[in-house]
């Protein structure tokens, strides 16, 4: 039996994490002990839990040997992801992480127009004490910088993935919170 690109093939005198799960004696051809090693067995639980053992090796077979690494650990993110949150899964995360893009596209747009500001401000300063006689002072002072409110966020669902009517920020969305891989 040939294992993909990159993995070695485990001993048969172990059962990898699916064979044991299921009980079942694991084969030197076993679908599964190349992407769900016997010392991970939480990756397999979650796969199976989600997808059930047959689904999942119908998904790896269908795949190209050379894609079947990233195809499994997808499915692992996936049911990882799809436990945490049942009603929106994937698409939580994906729904989150358009929200933070956008509050950044906000502040970047805002960090930009106050820069365009004092670099006008800098220049009509210049202009100014060229023209003008040389009783004037030269530096005018800028006024305070304008903070503009953070962009306001409409929660409409009481996903895990979406911001608590308290939250300003994104503070709350760590690579820590989200299981990819355990």
């Amino acid at each position: 039996m040939q294992g993909p690109p990159g993995m070695t093939i485990l001993n048969t005198a172990t059962p990898c994490a699916a064979c044991r799960l299921l009980r079942r004696r694991c084969a030197e051809a076993c679908p599964f002990s190349p992407y769900f090693p016997p010392h991970e067995p939480h990756k397999f639980a979650a796969v199976h839990k989600v997808f059930g053992a047959s689904n999942v090796s119908k998904m790896l077979m269908e795949v190209p040997d050379s894609r079947r690494v990233d195809a499994a650990n997808s499915l692992v993110y996936e049911a990882n992801v799809r436990l945490r949150d049942p009603v929106y899964g994937c698409t939580g995360v994906i729904s989150a992480l358009q929200q933070h893009v956008q509050s950044l596209q906000a502040e970047l747009s805002a960090a930009r127009a106050e820069v365009l500001k004092y670099k006008y401000m800098e220049a009509a300063n210049t202009l100014l004490s060229s023209t003008h006689d040389h009783h004037r002072p030269h530096n005018l002072v800028p006024p305070p910088p304008t903070t503009l409110p953070p962009p306001s966020i409409v929660v409409v669902s009481s996903s895990l993935y979406t911001l608590p009517p308290t939250t300003s920020g994104f503070d709350y969305i760590l690579s820590d919170s989200i299981p990819y891989f355990d």
